[in-house]
This record gives structure tokens, C-alpha cells and sequence, in this order.
């Protein structure tokens, strides 16, 4: 009986064998092993795994695996045959890892995320609150060209909030187009715009120094200066303060210092001297400022006599100023501040008893002249309040040195136009009492005949800030 049954399942090995197909066995496993192998090798099926568990191959285990797979997931029409290979599943890809020490406080995980984009794609974005952190994983990195477009970007959008950052940034690493553009940019705003704004208390003291030096620097009056000088110190000694303080409150607080010893004079005060040292304080002439200077107590008393001493020589003699010789670094500095909606713009300057309008017009969208003139007492259009306790000269010419600038930013880059250093008389006539003409579009070009505006510039920028610097040669 045992053979019989051997006989009959090696029967059906060999009738299966010589049609190339087999029959699955309807019952559980026999224990013939060869034709077990033989089934697993034809079905792609794992062989020491039906070893463990040979019954599942008979006909009824397979219907049932069949079954419950066909309900989990659809078969796809056309699907290829299955491989006769055994398929492997793929080893996970090894990660590498680069670790880098990096000690800047400027470098966040965004930061540097973003410059690590800069191997992928040839335009990364960069945002203004990201741009530091850019700016300083580009310079760890070595990526000269997004370190590049880091400055670029920290260069067209300077601004009150960003300048003190930006320039220590330029310092930190050393570049010079930065912190020149810092520098550039401050000394066109530091009177107009950050000297309105809270964040004057921010600006280094030594890019403050730079700025108060260089003969570009924009202001509306000497006194305009002053002013702003004085409530950047208010700042540094306040720190608590959150909003700008009024003029009144800035005069208070330095009146409240003992008179025995002035402001820069005491110990607080003494690393402030230089900066105090480059403001020409000469060219506060109006006698209710020149109070302000005496009354305050920040000045040394040797300092207010000197500048004293000066008024009374030039109105003794005639407005000649033969303490002034340099016109970029002691010249008398007035400026206008030509924005959008102006189309004309003035101002009346009193000096030594002579008067002068300086004026800008603009001719059309693009085009604007810039001149100085000399007006009569008579013809000022508020007399009172322009000449009041000011000397009026008789004298019918004045010689006037002078020099006017205009500057605008454009895309990021500051257009100057300039005329040459000029000498002129000044009188009361139609014929010589406006500033020779210079004709320019950053160049100089010769003098034109007199009833034409001083200077005529072509550029896009706005605001234009123009600066009218001039002193009284002896004549």
C-alpha cells in the first residue's frame, strides 16, 4: 500500500514534468522534496520558506491567499507576468553627513539653508530679514558670487532700521563696498531721516565721525546739524527712551548740568570731542541760535569765543570771512531737500547783512536747475521774520566762493553733479545778481551768461539733495 501511494505521487511528478506544467497538490505535503523544490522553482517561490510551512502550497492554501489579495488591491490589466527571479528589496542609499563648526551668531538654519540653495539654482531668493544670515554662511562657504548678491541687496535697502547692521556686517567681513555704502548713504540722510527717527541712537559713533567729516554731508543749516549731533548724544546717555524726544526736552536735559564745568568737559563728554570738532559751528549765525550755544553749557567757553570773535571781524569788516579758506571743510553749508511733489523750492538765507534765495525748479519729469541769488532787504517777501535782528549791508557787491552739489540714488548708485569751486560778485542789478550757469550731466561745462540758473541736471532719482556751500573771500 506504501508503494502504491509513492508510486502514484512520483506518477504524477513525471506526468507533470513531461508536460512542462504542474498540477498543485490537492493534499497536504507528501514529503516528496524533489518535487517540492521543482513547484517553488517554477512558481518563483522561495524554497526554504515552503520548507517551514509546506502545506500552504497544496490547491486549497492557494485559492485562499489568492482570494484575499485579489479584495486588498486591483490587478492591473496587461500587468507583466510575474519574474521568475526572485526580486530583493533594495539596500536604503547611505546617508553622509559633513559637520562644520561654525561660531558666527549670524548664521541661523534658515540662513544657511538658503545659501546651500545657491549649489541647486542660479537665482536664490533672499530676504531682507534673512539677508545677514545669508551674507555671513556665503562668506563661510566661500560662494563670492551670493556673497555678492547679499551686499547688493543690503546696499539698495539701506534704511534708519537697517544702516547700523549693515555697516558693522561690512566691517565684520571686511567689505569695503559695503561699508562705503553705508557711509555714502548716511551722510545724505543722517539730517533728514535717521535724525527724525528713534533709531539715531543706533548709529555707531565711529561711522558717525566718518560721516561728519566728508564735505558730501547733506544739511539744511549748521544748526541742523547741531541739532541732530546734540539728540544723538541725549540717546546715548538715555537708553530707556522709546520715542524721539522734543527739542525742548533735549535743551532741558543738558541745562540741567552743573555751570561750573561744560558737557565736554566732563568725563562722559570727553570721548565726544572729535565728533563736536567737525562741526563748523562758525556758520551759526542767527542770533537767537548763537543763544542756544551759550545757554546750553556743552561747548568749552574757548570754543563759543572763537566762533564770537569771528562774527564780529566779518561784520566789521564788510562780510569777509579771512578765517575761512577751505571751501570743502570750513565753507558755510545750506541745502534743499527736492522731493516729488516739488516743483519749485526756496529758502532765504540772512548773512552779514547780505541776503540770498537758493532755488530749485523743476522743468519736467526728469529735468531740474538748482541757482543762488542775491535779493535787496526790501524785496524779501516776510522782512520781519527773515532779517529781524539781523544787519542789513549796503554794500552793492558782495564776492561770494561756491560750490553747489546735487546727489540722487538711482538703482542703488548715487549720481553727483557738481559745478567747479566759483568765484562771483554778487550784486544787486538784474544783470549779476543770480549764479553763473553750469550746465551739467556729471560734467563741467563753461560758463553761460548770467540770467541762467547755476546748475541744470537729468536724472530719475528723488529726492535730490542739493547742498549750496560758500564763504566771503576777502575782497
Amino acid at each position: 500500500m506504501i508503494m502504491s501511494n509513492t508510486h502514484k505521487a512520483r506518477l504524477e511528478r513525471r506526468v507533470a514534468g513531461s508536460t512542462n506544467r504542474w498540477r498543485l497538490p490537492k493534499q497536504p505535503f507528501s514529503g516528496d522534496l524533489l518535487s517540492l523544490s521543482q513547484m517553488c522553482k517554477a512558481l518563483s517561490i522561495d524554497f526554504e520558506e515552503a520548507l517551514r510551512n509546506p502545506d500552504r502550497l497544496c490547491m486549497s492554501q492557494i485559492q485562499k491567499f489568492f482570494c484575499e489579495n485579489f479584495k486588498k488591491k486591483d490587478i492591473q490589466s496587461g500587468e507583466a507576468a510575474q519574474s521568475p527571479k526572485k526580486t530583493k528589496e533594495k539596500s536604503p542609499a547611505k546617508r553622509i553627513i559633513i559637520s562644520l563648526k561654525i561660531n558666527d551668531p549670524l548664521v541661523t538654519k534658515v540662513a544657511f539653508a538658503t545659501a546651500l540653495k545657491n549649489l541647486y539654482m542660479s537665482e536664490v531668493e533672499i530676504n531682507l530679514e534673512d539677508v545677514l544670515g545669508v551674507l555671513a554662511s556665503a562668506h563661510i562657504l566661500q560662494f563670492r558670487g551670493l556673497f555678492q548678491r547679499c551686499v547688493d541687496v543690503m546696499i539698495a535697502r539701506l534704511m534708519p532700521s537697517t544702516i547700523k547692521k549693515f555697516y558693522e556686517a561690512g566691517c565684520k567681513y571686511k567689505e569695503e563696498q559695503l561699508t562705503t555704502g553705508c557711509e555714502k548713504w548716511l551722510e545724505m540722510n543722517l539730517v533728514p531721516l535717521v535724525g527724525m527717527q528713534i533709531h539715531l541712537h543706533k548709529i555707531p559713533q565711529d561711522l558717525l565721525h566718518k560721516v561728519l567729516k566728508s564735505p558730501r554731508l547733506f544739511t539744511f543749516s549748521e544748526f541742523h546739524l547741531l541739532k541732530t549731533m546734540l539728540l544723538w548724544v541725549f540717546l546715548q546717555l538715555n537708553h530707556k527712551i522709546q520715542a524721539i524726544p522734543t527739542y525742548e526736552t533735549v535743551m532741558t536735559f543738558f541745562k540741567s548740568f552743573p555751570e561750573n564745568c561744560c558737557f565736554l568737559d566732563r568725563d562722559i563728554g570727553q570721548s565726544l570731542r572729535p565728533l563736536f570738532l567737525c562741526l563748523r559751528l562758525h556758520g551759526i549765525t542767527k542770533g537767537k541760535d548763537l543763544e542756544v550755544l551759550r545757554h546750553i553749557n556743552f561747548f568749552p567757553e574757548s570754543w563759543l569765543d572763537q566762533v564770537t570773535a569771528n562774527h564780529y571781524h566779518a561784520l566789521e569788516n564788510g562780510g569777509d570771512m579771512v578765517h575761512l579758506k577751505d571751501l570743502n571743510t570750513q565753507a558755510m553749508r545750506f541745502g534743499l531737500l527736492f522731493n516729488q511733489e516739488n516743483t519749485t523750492y526756496s529758502k532765504t538765507i540772512a548773512l552779514y547783512g547780505f541776503f540770498f534765495k537758493i532755488k530749485g525748479l523743476k522743468h519736467d519729469t526728469t529735468s531740474y536747475s538748482f541757482y543762488m541769488q542775491r535779493i535787496k532787504h526790501t524785496d524779501l517777501e516776510s522782512s520781519s521774520a527773515v532779517y529781524e535782528h539781523n544787519p542789513i549791508s549796503l554794500r552793492v557787491a558782495r564776492l561770494v566762493k561756491y560750490e553747489i552739489r546735487a546727489e540722487a540714488l538711482v538703482d542703488g548708485k548715487w549720481q553727483e553733479f557738481r559745478t567747479n569751486q566759483i568765484k562771483q560778485k554778487f550784486g544787486l542789478t538784474t544783470s549779476s545778481c543770480k549764479s553763473h550757469v553750469r550746465r551739467l550731466r556729471g560734467v563741467y561745462l563753461p560758463s553761460l551768461p548770467p540770467l541762467m540758473p547755476t546748475l541744470k541736471i537729468q536724472t530719475v532719482g528723488i529726492p535730490i539733495y542739493v547742498s549750496f556751500a560758500f564763504i566771503f573771500p576777502a575782497s
